[in-house]
């Protein structure tokens, strides 16, 4: 395929995606993120893209406010967002009530250490939103779906999707305490949902061990 074909292919599906799935999805998201975060806190959303997800959580918490970290810089970004190297946050201990971690984990092959660094920021809780695969077809799924949500934006693509038992054992490492697990998480209408949900999502609070 030429570069210009190839160029014209990735933004029809960055278009479709844009008008078919994104902005329910975000709607969802930041509804379900919403009902775990206490009011009046401060939060530290880690890979906080574009800032659309916190900006409609903000929305509805309007007295919670809400800081962005990112690996680039980002320019139209929603809330107010600083440049970070993926791994070390640029923060003091204790320096959030909560640090928020939404769908990027499984792009990035130090999950261990971001996650030891989210803990280490938020002064009590860290609340995550990522995939689960637990089989071949979980994997070539979520493959799937991380190349047409990212792969038009140039966004990395390590395809680090975890099972449940390899989330269990990064979540102890970086001493965090389970509070809520929740599978269902309907972030596509039907027919979309019969493929891309099915337990291919959580969303989980965790707080910091004593």
């Amino acid at each position: 395929m030429s570069a210009t074909r190839k160029s014209w292919a990735l933004s029809w599906v960055s278009r479709s995606h844009q008008s078919l799935v994104f902005g329910r999805r975000v709607r969802v998201l930041a509804e379900l993120l919403a009902a775990h975060i206490p009011r009046n806190s401060s939060v530290l959303d880690i890979g906080c893209g574009d800032g659309t997800v916190s900006s409609l959580i903000q929305s509805a918490l309007p007295l919670t406010q809400i800081q962005g970290i990112e690996i680039t810089e980002r320019a139209a970004c929603r809330i107010p967002c600083q440049v970070f190297d993926g791994t070390h946050i640029l923060f003091p201990d204790a320096s959030f009530e909560l640090c928020m971690l939404v769908d990027v984990l499984h792009h990035t092959n130090h999950i261990g250490e971001v996650l030891t660094e989210a803990a280490r920021v938020s002064g009590r809780f860290v609340l995550i939103k990522d995939h689960l695969c637990e089989s071949s077809l979980d994997y070539h799924t979520l493959k799937f779906m991380d190349w047409i949500g990212n792969r038009p934006h140039g966004v990395a693509l390590p395809n680090n999707y975890q099972s449940r038992k390899q989330w269990d054992a990064h979540f102890g490492s970086a001493g965090l305490r389970l509070k809520n697990w929740q599978e269902h998480v309907p972030l596509y209408p039907f027919p979309f949902s019969a493929v891309f949900c099915r337990k291919l999502h959580f969303i989980a609070l965790f707080e910091k061990r004593a």
